[in-house]
């Protein structure tokens, strides 16, 4: 997993704000937390992003055997159960 400091995260943000790509508002349930949202100018981005996330997931599994790649998505499902709740606990 990638771990980035408070203050990359926060920067990065401020930058994709003032590009207009995300708009941030404070909950109104707890003023400590920030929601995100994208916008409508992100929409390409995302697109594009998705598109060589496909590809990369596609070369990656090239040689192996349907079997295989079952076994593979039922393994990264279970990884992505444990790390979900990893973060509902700390949360």
């Amino acid at each position: 997993m990638r771990k980035s400091t408070k203050s990359h995260v926060s920067t990065a943000l401020k930058v994709l704000e003032e590009q207009g790509y995300i708009t941030k508002k404070t909950s109104s349930n707890n003023k400590k937390r920030v929601e995100l949202f994208l916008e409508d100018s992100a929409n390409e981005i995302v697109k594009e992003g998705l598109t060589v996330q496909n590809q990369f997931a596609y070369d990656m599994l090239q040689g192996l055997t349907e079997e295989e790649i079952k076994v593979c998505r039922k393994v990264f499902e279970k990884i992505c159960r444990n790390a979900e709740e990893c973060i509902q606990k700390k949360g």
